[in-house]
């Protein structure tokens, strides 16, 4: 369903990991990200996985389950970024990281949150089953 809050962080998370990934700069472009699809592939893959999430919404518990697969692989695209950026020289074409690396971190957020609000509703949907 669409009017829950954790629709909108899923759509919204989908549409910064998957959207902003083509769009933000994260500075592995300078050095060649073909050498690297690898990133885009992870990011854009996170963004359909939290649109599938959001269709899913008569299963709570498996839409928990892959908000939790799209948090891992989320931490793993943020900790590559992050050994990338290490290994990155300084002094490149640009001298410049790239702000697209911190869109794991956002996306980890939204998702966070809609996992909150999807336990929340698990919790209320048990709650309401005792009083029956």
């Amino acid at each position: 369903m669409i009017q829950r809050i954790q629709s909108v962080y899923l759509l919204i998370a989908g549409l910064v990991s998957a959207g902003l990934s083509n769009i933000l700069p994260t500075g592995h472009d300078i050095i060649g990200s073909f050498n690297k699809p690898f990133l885009y592939e992870g990011m854009i893959l996170s963004g359909v996985l939290s649109f599938l999430i959001i269709f899913i919404f008569k299963n709570r518990k498996l839409q928990f389950v892959l908000g939790r697969i799209n948090i891992l692989l989320n931490l793993i695209l943020l900790g590559v970024f992050v050994y990338l950026s290490l290994n990155l020289p300084g002094e490149a074409l640009v001298s410049e990281k790239g702000i697209g690396q911190f869109i794991p971190v956002i996306t980890i957020v939204l998702l966070v949150l809609a996992n909150k609000a999807i336990k929340k509703d698990e919790q209320l949907v048990k709650s309401v089953d005792r009083l029956r």
